[in-house]
C-alpha cells in the first residue's frame, strides 16, 4: 500500500489509470451513465475495484494481462468471492474489449444496472 494506506493507494491508481480505464471512465463519470454514480478505484474491504456503483452494488473490473496468469486468476477469484459475499456483483472485461467492443461493454453494464434502453449519451 501507499505511504498513507488504502486511500493513498486509490489515489495512486487513479493517477496511473490505464488507457482502457480512461476510456470507460469518460462514460461512467459524473452520473453520465443513465444517471448512475460510479466511483473510480474504490476500496471494498481489502480490495480496490476499478469502478463501483454504490446504488446497485456493482463493481466493474478491467483485466489486463496480469489477470490471465494462474496467480492473477486465483487473486481475482478470491476478490470476486469476497465481493459476492458482501452483496457486490462483479463484471469483468478484458481491457482490449473496451477498445474493440465498447458498445457491447456498455450494454452489459447497462443490463446489470437494469437500464432498459441503454445509457444516456
Amino acid at each position: 500500500m501507499g505511504a498513507n494506506g488504502p486511500i493513498e493507494r486509490c489515489r495512486e491508481l487513479r493517477r496511473a489509470a490505464t488507457d482502457a480505464e480512461a476510456v470507460l471512465w469518460r462514460f461512467l463519470r459524473a452520473h453520465r451513465f443513465a444517471g448512475f454514480k460510479f466511483r473510480r478505484q474504490h476500496p471494498c474491504g481489502p480490495f480496490i475495484v476499478d469502478f463501483y456503483c454504490p446504488r446497485r452494488k456493482l463493481a466493474v473490473e478491467l483485466d489486463g494481462g496480469q489477470h490471465f496468469t494462474l496467480e492473477g486468476q486465483a487473486h481475482d477469484e478470491r476478490r470476486s468471492r469476497y465481493l459476492g459475499q458482501h452483496g457486490i456483483e462483479v463484471l469483468r472485461f478484458a481491457t482490449d474489449l473496451v477498445f474493440r467492443e465498447l458498445e457491447g461493454v456498455l450494454a452489459v453494464i447497462a443490463e446489470a444496472l437494469g437500464v432498459v434502453d441503454g445509457p444516456s449519451p
